[in-house]
C-alpha cells in the first residue's frame, strides 16, 4: 500500500481539479473568505467545550468516534483529533491533528487533510493544524493520550478487522520506547536483532513484562518507559502480572536477565551500531520562505525573515527542515488554503521527507515557535475576527438547513487566585546594609523604603510540618551592590536550612499575591536608610528624598482588607491622585484624608487604619474628591489631571511547564504539554511559567553546581521571554526544592505529596510503584525546626508554642509574631473551629495535630492577659510564643468567674506594678465610667454587633471608635479595664487591644 505522503498529493490533485457547483454560495474576500459548501455539517457544535473530540474517516466521511474508544488507533485508518482548551481569559484555544496510519488508503489520507481545513473554518479560522504520521507524532499530540498510543492492526477501508485478544491466548510482543519526557512507542519484530544499546525495550509476555534498559539510555527515559509498562499491565493483564527490569550487560547470573535472554534463545552480544529510525530529522539549518500561487510554491528572496513579508491575501510555506509551516492569510479562500496544504505535501514528497511535520496556522493565531523564526515579530493584537467569522459560518450553514450552533465562549473568567499560604506564621525581616544585614524589630519590620533591600524569613504551618519561605525585596531605587548582597545572604540562609525552604525574589511594584498577606500592614516610604543607598546618593549628588514625618508626604492606600493593606508613598503632586483610591496627605501635623469618588467603603476604612500607623494621635480632615480645600491643592503644587482606573497587577495566565538544560551558561528549554506531577523528574530542573510569576523547580538529584544556579536559570528564562509575552525581567521568581513544595506551587497540579517524598532516582521510584501495584509509604523525614544561624535566637518558636489563628477568618484573631502576653490575650477570643488558611484550598487538607496543654480546659483570665501585655510594653521580653489555648468566650464565662480571685492574684504576682491596678478596676471607677457614659449620650450596642466581622453592624456609629459604644460592664469584661483607664493608654497600645478584640 502506498505511503501516506504520496497519497495526499494524488488526492489533493484530483479533488482540487473538480470545479465547485455553480450554485455554491461563496463568501467574498474578507476577514474570513470561505466556501460554505465545503464545510462538513458533522462539525457542528465542535470546539465548544474543553476536551477532546475525535473523528475517523469512513467511506471518505468524517464519523465521530465514541468517547470510550479515545486513544485507540488502527494502522489502516485516518483520524481527526480536535483538542479544545479553555483559557483563563475566557476564550478557547483549538489544536487540530489529522493522524495517518501507516496502512491508511490514499483517499482516506487526503480526505482527512481536507476535512481538517473545513473543521478549522467551522471554528472561525483560529485553530493550529498538525499532520501526524504514525510513529512520528508530535509531543503535543502524544500528550493527549498519556502515557502512549499503541496502534493496532486493522482498519475500515482496508477491510482489516482488529482481532480481539483472547483471554486464554496472549501474543508475545516487543516494543521499543524512545523519549525523555514524552514516550514514542513502536512495535518491532520479536527478535534479538531488534535490540540495541541506545533504546529501551518492553517485552510483553503472558505472565511477565520485561523492560530492557539499553546501556546508553538515561534514567529519565527508563522511568518514562515504566509508565508504558504500567499501561500494558493494566490494559493487557488486568493489573495482575510480574514486572522485571533487565539492565543491558547483565548476563545469565541475574534471574530476570536469564529468563529474558532465554526467550530470545540465549544471550548474545548486541551489535554496536545503533538501530534507529529517527530519519525524519533534517540537517537544514536555515528557514526558507515560499509563496503559494495557484497551488505552486515559489521561493522568496530575503536575507532576514520579517512579518512584513506575509500578505493576508496569500498562503506561504516556511520550510524549517523537520517541519513545514503553512501560513494562511485571513483573506484567503478555503480552496486556497487547501492548495497551500497540497503544496506542502508536494514539497515533502520531492525532498523524500515523509516524516517531517506539517503545521498549518491562520494569520493572527501563529504559534510561538513559528513567530520565533522571524526577526522581531510584532506584539500580537487581540484577534477579534475569529468569533465573528465563526458566527458567519454558523449563519450560512443555518440557511442551508443545518442546525449549527453559533460561537461558543468559555466559562466565565475565574477570579484572580487567592494567596495559598497560611498567614499565622512567624515573620522576621532584615534590612541590607552594604554586605551585611540588620535585624528589624517588630514595630519596624513592616516599614520599607524604596531605596533599600530587605530579606524576610516566614515560617508557617504546612501539611507535613513547618514550611519556610525566604525572600528578598528590592526597592525601585535600591543599588545593585545591595541587591547582590541580598541574594547572597538569602542563599546562605537557604543552604543553612538544607534547601528545605522556598526562595522568592521580589521587586517593588511586582509583588506576588502571597507577599502582602504575610506582612499584612505594609508601608513603603520614599528614599532609603541603608548605607549603600546613602553612599550612592552622596557620591552622585542626587537629592535625598527620604521620608520625613515632619515634611510633606502623600500616600496611596490600597489593599483588599485589614489583613492585606498597604500605604505607598507617591510623588507629592496632583497627578499622583487616582479616583479609585484613598490618599493620606500630611504636612507635619496637618493631615488630610482624600476620598476618591470611585473608592469603596473598604478603601475608606483602610485609609483610617493606615492613618493610625502613619500619623497616630492626630486628627485628619476628610476631603471628598471635588470638595478639596485650597490648602490641600497648595501642598500638591498645582491642580492637574489624574487617573481614575485601578492599578492592575499582572494577571495569572495558563501555566506552561518547561524542562531545562543549562550548560556553560546557555539555557535551553522544552515545553511539556498537558503536564502532570509525574513529569517532574528528580534529576532535572523544570520551570513553571504562569506569567504573573515563575517557579524554578529543582529535583533532589540535581548536581549541586547546577542547583546553585537555580535563580540564575530563572533570570535567563525571563530574559529569553520564551512565550513572547513581553514578560518583565522583574517578574516574581521562586526557587522550589523537591520535597518542600508549597501549596501556591502544587495548586497547578493534582498533587500527591507522597511522590515527592520518595527516595531513589526517577526509575527506582517508578519501578517500586509498578512492581508493588500501590504507592509505597513515603519515608519523609520530619523537617527540622527552621532556626536561623545568622542571629542569636530562634527564628521560629517551637510548634507547640505557636498561637494558631486565622488571618482572614472573622471569628479568629491574628496573633502572629506578637508578644507572649498579647498572644495570651488574643487566645481568649479564638474560635477553635476556624480554618487556618488564608483561602480555602482546592483539595482536602490534612488536619494538623493541635498542641494540647494540661491546662487547656481552663482559659487564662483576660485580666491576667492585660497585666501581662502591659508589663511587656514596659520591658523587653523574649520572642517565644506561649501555647495558644483556644476557648470560646461565651463557653468559658463560668470558668472565668469561678477562677477570677485566684487568677487576679497570680496576675499581681506576675506584674506587681501600676498595670495590675488596671487589670482589677475598682467599683468607684466603674461608677465614674457609668456617669461618663450617661453624659456622652452615646447609644449602647452589644459586642457581637460592634465587631468588624459582625453580620449585623450598626450604621449610626463612628467605626473608628467602636469600643465607645460598649456598655461599661461589657467593656470591662472584654478589655479587663474601665473606659477611663483605657483612655489613658497610649494610642498605639489602645490600637493593639482593639485589634485583638476585632474592634479596630
Amino acid at each position: 500500500m502506498a505511503a501516506p505522503g504520496s497519497a495526499i498529493k494524488h488526492t489533493f490533485s484530483s479533488l482540487l481539479k473538480q470545479k465547485p457547483p455553480k450554485t455554491s454560495p461563496t463568501k467574498s474576500r474578507g476577514p474570513m473568505a470561505v466556501s460554505m459548501r465545503e464545510v462538513d455539517p458533522v462539525f457542528q457544535g465542535a470546539g465548544q467545550k474543553d476536551g477532546l473530540e475525535i473523528w475517523r474517516i469512513e467511506k471518505l466521511q468524517a464519523v465521530p468516534v465514541p468517547k470510550e474508544s479515545y486513544g485507540k488507533f488502527f494502522t489502516g485508518d485516518s483520524y481527526i483529533v480536535l483538542k479544545t482548551t479553555a483559557l483563563k481569559n475566557g476564550s478557547f484555544r483549538h489544536d487540530i491533528h489529522y493522524w495517518l496510519g501507516k496502512d491508511t488508503s490514499q483517499d482516506e489520507a487526503g480526505t482527512a487533510a481536507i476535512k481538517t481545513v473545513e473543521l478549522d473554518a467551522a471554528l472561525g479560522g483560529r485553530a493550529v493544524q498538525y499532520r501526524e504520521i504514525q510513529g512520528n507524532e508530535t509531543e503535543k499530540f502524544l500528550s493527549y493520550f498519556k502515557p502512549c498510543i499503541i496502534p493496532e492492526e486493522g482498519g475500515v477501508a482496508s477491510g482489516f478487522r482488529h482481532a480481539e485478544v483472547n483471554e486464554r491466548e496472549h501474543k508475545t510482543r516487543l516494543f521499543v520506547c524512545r523519549g525523555k519526557h514524552t514516550v514514542h512507542v513502536k512495535e518491532v519484530p520479536f527478535a534479538r536483532a531488534s535490540l540495541n544499546h541506545d533504546d529501551i525495550f518492553i517485552l510483553d509476555t503472558k505472565s511477565k513484562i520485561f523492560q530492557f534498559n539499553g546501556s546508553n539510555s538515561s534514567i529519565q527515559e527508563r522511568a518514562k518507559a515504566l509508565e508504558v509498562v504500567q499501561h500494558l499491565k493494566d490494559t493487557n493483564h488486568d493489573g495482575k502480572c510480574e514486572v522485571a527490569a533487565v539492565e543491558d550487560g547483565k548476563l545469565m547470573a541475574d534471574a530476570d536477565a536469564g529468563e529474558f535472554w532465554g526467550l530470545f534463545g540465549g544471550f548474545a552480544p548486541l551489535p554496536r551500531k545503533t538501530f534507529s529510525e529517527l530519519n525524519g530529522k533534517d540537517s537544514t539549518s536555515t528557514s526558507k520562505l515560499l509563496c503559494v500561487n495557484k497551488g505552486q510554491s515559489a521561493p522568496i528572496d530575503c536575507e532576514i525573515l520579517k512579518r512584513e513579508l506575509l500578505d493576508s491575501s496569500k498562503c506561504y510555506l516556511l520550510d524549517c527542515g523537520s517541519e513545514i509551516y503553512v501560513w494562511m492569510g485571513r483573506e484567503t479562500t478555503l480552496e486556497e488554503r487547501k492548495r497551500g496544504g497540497s503544496a506542502a505535501e508536494e514539497l515533502l514528497r520531492e525532498g523524500n521527507r515523509p516524516k517531517s511535520h506539517i503545521i498549518r496556522l491562520m494569520e493572527g493565531f501563529e504559534t510561538v515557535t513559528f513567530k520565533s523564526k522571524f526577526d522581531k515579530w510584532p506584539k500580537k493584537a487581540d484577534a477579534v475576527v475569529s468569533d465573528e467569522s465563526r458566527g458567519k459560518v454558523a449563519a450560512l450553514l443555518k440557511r442551508q438547513g443545518f442546525n449549527f450552533k453559533g460561537p461558543a465562549k468559555a466559562a466565565p473568567v475565574k477570579q484572580e487566585p487567592q494567596p495559598q499560604i497560611d498567614c499565622t506564621g512567624n515573620l522576621q525581616v532584615w534590612r541590607v546594609n552594604g554586605s551585611d544585614k540588620t535585624f528589624l524589630s517588630f514595630s519596624e519590620q513592616c516599614k520599607f523604603y524604596s531605596g533599600d533591600c530587605y530579606i524576610f524569613q516566614y515560617t508557617y504551618p504546612g501539611d507535613n510540618g513547618d514550611e519556610c519561605l525566604i525572600g528578598t525585596w528590592f526597592g525601585k531605587k535600591s543599588v545593585q551592590e545591595e541587591r547582590s548582597a541580598a541574594i547572597s545572604l538569602a542563599d546562605k540562609m537557604i543552604e543553612s536550612l538544607k534547601f528545605q525552604a522556598a526562595l522568592v525574589r521580589v521587586y517593588e511594584g511586582k509583588e506576588p499575591i502571597e507577599f502582602f498577606p504575610i506582612f499584612q500592614n505594609l508601608v513603603i516610604y520614599k528614599g532609603g536608610t541603608s548605607t549603600g543607598y546613602k553612599k550612592f546618593v552622596s557620591e552622585n549628588g542626587i537629592e535625598d528624598d527620604t521620608y520625613s514625618e515632619n515634611g510633606v508626604a502623600l500616600f496611596r492606600v490600597q489593599g483588599s482588607g485589614p489583613e492585606n493593606m498597604q500605604a505607598i508613598q507617591v510623588d507629592t503632586a496632583a497627578s499622583s491622585l487616582n479616583s479609585s483610591y484613598c490618599y493620606i496627605l500630611h504636612d507635619g501635623d496637618t493631615v488630610f484624608t482624600w476620598i476618591g469618588n470611585l473608592s469603596s467603603s473598604m478603601d475608606q476604612e483602610l485609609a483610617e487604619r493606615q492613618l493610625d500607623v502613619i500619623k497616630p494621635n492626630l486628627q485628619s480632615r476628610m476631603l471628598k474628591e471635588g470638595s478639596e480645600y485650597d490648602q490641600f491643592w497648595k501642598l500638591l503644587g498645582v491642580k492637574s489631571e489624574y487617573g481614575s482606573q485601578k492599578i492592575v497587577r499582572d494577571q495569572e495566565s495558563d501555566p506552561h511547564l518547561f524542562a531545562c538544560t543549562f550548560i556553560k551558561g546557555v539555557l535551553k528549554v522544552r515545553e511539556i504539554f498537558n503536564f502532570t506531577q509525574d513529569d517532574l523528574m528528580t534529576e532535572d530542573i523544570f520551570i513553571l511559567d504562569c506569567h504573573s510569576c515563575v517557579f524554578v523547580w529543582v529535583g533532589q538529584r540535581v548536581d549541586s553546581k547546577i542547583r546553585a544556579q537555580a535563580l540564575n536559570i530563572g533570570e535567563k528564562f525571563l530574559e529569553l521571554d520564551i512565550l513572547m509575552e513581553n514578560v518583565s525581567r522583574e517578574t516574581p521568581l521562586y526557587v522550589i526544592t523537591e520535597g518542600s513544595e508549597p501549596q501556591y506551587f502544587t495548586r497547578f497540579f493534582s498533587w500527591d505529596s507522597a511522590k515527592s517524598a520518595m527516595h531513589g532516582n526517577s526509575f527506582e521510584r517508578r519501578l517500586s510503584i509498578v512492581k508493588d501495584g500501590v504507592k509505597p509509604r513515603a519515608d519523609k523525614p520530619k523537617r527540622r525546626p527552621t532556626t536561623s544561624t545568622h542571629i542569636g535566637r530562634s527564628s521560629v518558636p517551637d510548634k507547640s508554642q505557636r498561637s494558631r489563628s486565622m488571618s482572614f477568618s472573622p471569628d479568629r484573631v491574628r496573633v502572629r509574631g506578637r508578644s507572649p502576653a498579647f498572644n495570651a490575650l488574643a487566645a481568649n477570643f479564638e474560635d477553635p473551629n476556624a480554618r487556618n488558611l488564608s483561602t480555602p484550598p482546592p483539595v482536602v487538607r490534612k488536619q494538623l495535630p493541635k498542641p494540647v496543654s494540661p491546662d487547656s480546659s481552663k482559659p487564662p483570665p483576660r485580666t491576667a492577659s492585660i497585666a501581662a501585655i502591659s508589663s511587656t510594653f514596659e520591658r523587653p521580653k523574649a520572642t517565644l510564643i506561649p501555647k495558644s489555648i483556644k476557648a470560646s468566650p461565651d463557653a468559658s464565662k463560668p470558668q472565668i468567674e469561678a477562677s477570677k480571685p485566684k487568677l487576679e492574684t497570680n496576675a499581681k504576682e506576675m506584674n506587681p506594678t501600676k498595670d495590675s491596678q488596671i487589670a482589677a478596676p475598682t467599683v468607684e471607677e466603674d461608677v465614674k465610667e457609668s456617669q461618663a457614659d450617661g453624659q456622652a449620650g452615646l447609644p449602647i450596642y452589644p459586642y457581637d454587633r460592634l465587631r468588624t466581622s459582625s453580620t449585623n453592624p450598626p450604621t449610626d456609629i463612628d467605626f473608628t471608635k467602636r469600643e465607645t459604644y460598649l456598655s461599661s460592664s461589657e467593656f470591662r469584661e472584654k478589655f479587663g479595664m474601665t473606659k477611663e483607664a483605657f483612655g489613658k493608654l497610649p494610642k498605639w497600645k489602645q490600637n493593639r487591644l482593639k485589634i485583638a478584640l476585632q474592634l479596630f
